[in-house]
């Protein structure tokens, strides 16, 4: 079954193309991969499911919901979340609170009474300090909650990322090169997190230049150049297609 369904999405900047015509069909459960060089459209195409820009032409649907009708903050509510390519953590913050700041989203914003306010407001508090915590204990970051993120080696940055868009709960988590600056032992305990966010019931769209991690862990994988789908299927198929060989693999122990 389809969580995510993408249908001539075209994304055009002035007089150039970054996104023709996708095509993407997201089935629920599933780690789908999207690769392709750089500048193919990757990540244009999570910016419009995550309504950070608009598509020029096209739909984005999450199940029954025109994702297209939703502002950007809103994407969070009915269940995506995502993580960047560049970065984006608050480094003089602690990493308690950088994951405290992805439970933002589940509580509402305004209330009968000033009394009631303060009530539900202490209990969310405490509800979001257990989630964080149960977070990080998923994460193997338990005894760094009180530190400072920006202290952290690199790959424990990029775990705190991926926790903060876990605190939400999703249904779909979008994870935007999630590998890049990774070492081997790193990048084996990222995959062994992907699988497990995986068993939880969370589909993931992953966007991802390390091919070894994509072949291993990947669904289906989708191929894009140059704006446009030129390939989809398993990573076997994916491996061994002619197009994604001579646009992006190459020849090498892939092809």
């Amino acid at each position: 079954m389809a969580l995510l369904q993408i249908e001539g999405v075209t994304v055009q900047f002035g007089g150039l193309t970054a996104v023709s015509d996708m095509d993407m069909s997201i089935e629920a459960g599933q780690i789908h991969a999207l690769i392709g060089p750089n500048g193919a459209g990757k990540t244009t195409l999570f910016n419009v499911i995550t309504r950070v820009i608009p598509p020029s032409a096209g739909s984005v649907h999450l199940q029954d919901k025109d994702l297209l009708h939703l502002q950007a903050h809103e994407t969070v509510k009915v269940g995506i979340t995502r993580t960047f390519q560049n970065l984006e953590i608050f480094r003089l913050m602690s990493v308690q609170d950088n994951l405290l700041v992805g439970y933002h989203s589940r509580i509402p914003t305004h209330f009968f009474s000033e009394s009631l306010q303060n009530t539900f407001q202490k209990g969310e508090e405490s509800k979001a300090r257990q989630k964080a915590l149960q977070v990080a204990g998923f994460l193997g970051m338990k005894n760094r909650l009180a530190s400072f993120a920006g202290m952290l080696p690199y790959g424990l940055q990029k775990m705190v990322e991926v926790g903060r868009a876990l605190m939400s709960d999703p249904v779909l988590l979008l994870l935007d090169e999630p590998a890049a600056g990774l070492n081997p032992s790193e990048t084996d305990y990222l995959k062994e997190k992907i699988f497990e966010i995986q068993k939880m019931g969370i589909t993931i769209l992953l966007v991802e230049h390390d091919m070894s991690l994509v072949m291993d862990i990947s669904n289906h994988i989708t191929v894009m150049n140059f704006g446009k789908k030129i390939a989809e299927g398993s990573p076997e198929l994916i491996r061994n297609h002619p197009d994604v060989i001579k646009a992006y693999l190459g020849e090498s122990k892939y092809a």
